[in-house]
């Protein structure tokens, strides 16, 4: 695996990787990576010819500069992961080179980024938005690969490919969850012994409320119970625990379309998200 720093020798060596016509996927992270990200560079060897990744801790998308501080930082171990799991080029950006003397530009997504994260984080997908289209430029792959466990964040990436009509295809993978069914995450390290064997009350709550919502049972008394479950279970807050249109992510008060229910909690000083796909017996 090549490991690339500066913006001159990646642009040769991605020449080098699509030599020939050949296809290349790209996978962007912030590091600290774990079993979902590697699993993305699986899926992305099935579907491209050539691999990339990158690790950059963006600070733009930070509200909290705390948040920012606390976000684990792994470059070597994470170097031999991706190396393990047949990634051919990892790009490690520095700050100056993203975000350079006299940076004035920002991506904003309209609409789809009002709710749920754009709402409790403000600023937060511009920041995703840029830094996205920035790795997207420099890298210039033929597919990038996200995880849907940052469903909004998918939903708003495949948005800003779209209306830049940039010739990328955008692939969202399934979030990979541990053994007891926790998503897997970054901020999970966060977590006390103690908080994590609570915390999988967030998925447990949503795999309930989904079923409830797909065998008929009415909207808005389903995500009371669940959000109750997460009180009962510890969680200090609850940002949103909703149902939404799967595309424009949009509430519903019943069952329509292509549909998930997503959420946000906090365990001790650790805020979770997660989200499931609903499916009901009611919509054709």
């Amino acid at each position: 695996m090549q490991t690339i720093r500066d913006p001159k020798s990646l642009k040769a060596a991605v020449k080098v990787l699509k030599a020939g016509g050949k296809s290349l996927a790209l996978v962007p992270t912030m590091g600290a990576l774990h079993a979902g990200h590697i699993e993305l560079v699986r899926q992305a060897r099935k579907q491209a010819e050539a691999v990339a990744a990158s690790i950059f801790v963006n600070p733009t998308q930070f509200n909290d500069p705390a948040d920012l501080d606390r976000y684990p930082r792994q470059e070597a171990a994470d170097a031999a992961m991706l190396a393990e799991a047949r990634c051919d080029l990892l790009w490690l950006p520095t700050g100056e080179q993203m975000y350079p003397d006299g940076f004035r530009t920002t991506i904003h997504v309209a609409g789809i980024t009002d709710r749920w994260e754009g709402e409790h984080r403000p600023g937060h997908f511009d920041g995703v938005a840029t830094v996205v289209a920035k790795l997207l430029v420099a890298v210039q792959p033929d597919i990038a690969l996200f995880g849907e466990k940052d469903f909004q964040q998918l939903a708003v990436i495949r948005r800003l490919v779209a209306d830049l009509g940039l010739p990328v295809e955008v692939l969202g993978v399934p979030t990979v969850r541990d053994k007891d069914g926790l998503a897997l995450s970054s901020r999970n390290a966060q977590l006390s012994a103690d908080e994590r064997k609570l915390a999988v009350a967030l998925p447990n709550a949503l795999q309930d409320a989904a079923g409830r919502i797909g065998g008929g049972e009415a909207v808005g008394p389903v995500l009371a119970r669940a959000k109750q479950a997460l009180v009962d279970a510890g969680f200090l807050k609850i940002d949103y625990f909703a149902l939404v249109d799967a595309a424009s992510l949009e509430p519903l008060e019943a069952p329509a379309g292509e549909m998930r229910l997503i959420a946000a909690a906090t365990m001790g000083r650790t805020r979770l998200i997660d989200n499931v796909c609903v499916i009901s017996d009611t919509v054709s």
